[in-house]
């Protein structure tokens, strides 16, 4: 399992302005079944994608593919951690 943190380097307006793109990457991955959930920080300074696999550098490569890292509007930090627990209601609880 992967946590994806993204991190803005421009302002929102620019961030606005590659969003249809990033959603498009983000639904190609989801319907792939790498990407679990994702969302914006708070405060908006950038956002987190909580994504499943155990090859960290195809991690990597998906998300140098994202339009807001391969535009330079993001920098990323991914973390990889063994999921040994979860709540037993999960979907219920992300709903």
């Amino acid at each position: 399992m992967f946590v994806i943190e993204l991190i803005y380097k421009v302002d929102l307006a620019q961030i606005d302005a590659a969003m249809k793109p990033h959603m498009a990457y983000l639904k190609a991955h989801y319907d792939a079944g790498t990407f679990l959930v994702s969302g914006r920080k708070v405060p908006r300074d950038g956002g987190i994608i909580l994504a499943a696999g155990d090859d960290a550098a195809a991690i990597e490569a998906i998300v140098r593919a994202d339009p807001f890292v391969a535009r330079g509007l993001a920098d990323y930090r991914i973390i990889q951690f063994r999921a040994s627990q979860r709540a037993p209601d999960l979907p219920a609880r992300l709903a």
